[in-house]
C-alpha cells in the first residue's frame, strides 16, 4: 500500500480534531488531511457541538491556567474566534478553597485578570442581585472574575471546521468503525462501510467513542486498548427558552459555577443571542457494556433521553442558582453530553506506545472546549516530538495515572440507574 508521506486523517471533528485539521492545515496547505465525523459538520453527537460554553482561566491547575490564559487572547482577539466569544463574567460559588488557590495562581503567573474576592453577602448584592437567593451555604467567599466569559459553541466550532476546509481539508461524513493496523503500524481507518482511507498519520480525537474504537482494532491486545486510561462519561443538561421580557432580567449576568463539596453542583450560562438559558448538573455517569469480545467498556448510548431523575437533578441546580427566580423558568430541552475522562482530568495528547503512526488527541475531560483556539498547536508539537516535556508528562499516553481517580468528573454512577 502506497501512501503519501505528509498525509493526515484526523478522526473525529469535535474541538480536539478540528483544531488539529486547522493548525497543519495552515503549517502544511500541501499535505493531504482528511476530517472524519458521523454527521455533517459540525457532528450533533459530540462532545463539542452545545449551544454555549465556558471560557474561563480560573483554574487551580497552573498548567491549565496558563493555557487558558493563552486561548482566551485567541478568543479575545483573533478574527476567526472573537465574533464568538461573550466576556460576560464568572461568578463562583465554592464550599472549598477554591477561590484563594485559584487568586493564588493568577499572583504566580503575574495575571492580572480582573478578579476579586466577595464576601457571601456582597456578592448576594453584585451583578444587580441576579444571584441574591442562591444558595450560599458552607461559602464564605465567592470568586467574581469579570474576564471570563462564554462562547458560542456550535458556531465557533462550526466555523473552525469551515475554516479548515477552505483551506484545503477534506471532510468526509464517515463513521470509523476501525483502524487499519498491520505489524503494529498504523496505516489509516475503515469505516462502518467497508471503505479505507490510508494515510502516514492517524490522528484519533474521538471522545468518549475512543474505548470502543481501540477495542474493535485491537480485539485481543488488551494493553493496546484504553484500558483504565480514560473512560466515556456523561452529564446532563438542561435549557430554557425566555422570551424578550424575561431575558432582560438576565441581561449581562456572568456564568454561574457552583462547585466543591456542595449537593448542587453545576451552573448556569447567560442567554445566548437566541434567548436560551442553559444550566447544567456536574455530576457524571457512565454506560457500561460489553464489547462483542468480551471486555466491559463505558460507551455513549444517543438514542438515550435524559431520565425524570437526571432531570430533576439538573432542576437543582436551577433552584440552587437562583432560589426562588427559579419557579420563573422552565426547562424545557435537555441533553445527555458525553465526553472522554481521565483518571487525573488531564488531556491524553500523545503518541500510542503501541502503534507507530497512531497519535491519541483527546479526553477534554468536560474541561477542554475552551482550548479549541490552540489545541491543534499542541497536537501538532506531539505529532513532530517537540512538545515541551512538561506537557508529555502531563499528556502521555502510559503516564503513572492515580490508583484512585483524584478528578470529579471521574463517574461512579451507571445511566441505568438513573433511569
Amino acid at each position: 500500500m502506497k501512501i503519501p508521506p505528509n498525509s493526515y486523517n484526523i478522526v473525529g471533528a469535535g474541538v480536539f480534531g478540528a483544531s488539529a485539521a486547522l493548525h497543519i492545515i495552515r503549517k502544511y496547505p500541501h499535505a493531504r488531511i482528511r476530517i472524519f465525523d458521523r454527521q455533517p459538520f459540525p457532528c450533533t453527537l459530540a462532545a463539542s457541538w452545545d449551544w454555549n460554553k465556558v471560557i474561563r482561566a480560573d483554574y487551580t491547575d497552573l498548567l491549565y491556567m496558563r493555557l487558558a490564559l493563552e486561548a482566551k487572547e485567541l478568543w479575545s482577539n483573533d478574527p476567526l474566534f472573537k465574533p464568538f466569544y461573550h466576556e460576560d463574567g464568572m461568578f463562583w460559588i465554592s464550599d472549598t478553597n477554591l477561590a484563594h488557590t485559584v487568586v493564588e495562581n493568577y499572583k504566580k503567573l503575574g495575571a492580572d485578570n480582573g478578579y476579586a474576592l466577595l464576601s457571601g453577602e456582597a456578592a448576594k448584592e453584585a451583578y444587580n442581585g441576579i444571584f441574591h437567593d442562591a444558595d450560599y451555604t458552607g461559602v464564605s467567599e465567592v470568586l467574581i472574575n469579570r474576564n471570563s466569559g462564554w462562547a458560542e459553541a456550535k458556531e465557533a466550532l462550526e466555523e473552525t471546521i469551515q475554516s479548515a476546509v477552505n483551506a484545503g481539508v477534506q471532510y468526509i461524513e464517515a463513521d470509523v468503525r476501525s483502524l487499519l493496523v498491520r505489524h503494529d503500524h498504523c496505516l489509516g481507518v475503515i469505516t462502518t462501510a467497508g471503505k479505507v482511507f490510508s494515510a502516514s498519520h492517524t490522528i484519533i480525537c474521538t471522545g468518549a467513542g475512543t474505548a470502543k474504537l481501540l477495542a474493535n482494532t485491537f480485539p485481543k491486545r488488551k494493553e493496546l486498548q484504553v484500558g483504565d486510561r480514560l473512560v466515556a462519561a456523561a452529564i446532563c443538561t438542561g435549557v430554557a427558552r425566555l422570551n424578550e421580557n424575561d431575558c432582560e432580567g438576565f441581561l449581562n449576568t456572568p456564568v454561574c459555577f457552583r462547585a466543591g463539596l456542595m449537593i448542587a453542583l453545576g451552573g448556569c450560562l447567560p442567554p445566548t443571542p437566541s434567548n436560551e438559558l442553559k444550566f447544567w448538573r456536574d455530576v457524571t455517569f457512565r454506560n457500561t457494556i460489553r464489547h462483542e469480545y468480551g471486555q466491559l467498556i463505558s460507551v455513549p448510548d444517543h438514542e438515550q433521553s435524559p431520565s425524570p431523575l437526571m432531570k430533576a437533578e439538573v432542576n437543582m441546580v436551577k433552584k440552587s442558582v437562583y432560589g426562588r427566580r427559579a419557579n420563573f423558568i422552565e426547562l424545557e430541552n435537555y441533553r445527555i453530553c458525553w465526553d472522554a475522562v481521565t483518571p487525573d482530568e488531564n488531556f491524553i495528547i500523545s503518541p500510542h506506545t503501541g502503534c507507530r503512526n497512531l497519535y491519541i488527541a483527546t479526553a477534554g475531560s468536560f474541561h477542554g472546549w475552551k482550548f479549541l483556539p490552540i489545541l491543534g498547536k499542541y497536537i501538532l508539537k506531539m505529532i513532530e516530538a517537540k512538545l515541551e516535556s512538561h506537557l508529555v508528562r502531563a499528556w502521555a499516553w502510559d503516564r503513572e495515572y492515580p490508583e484512585q481517580p483524584d478528578g470529579d468528573m471521574w463517574p461512579s454512577r451507571e445511566m441505568a440507574d438513573l433511569m
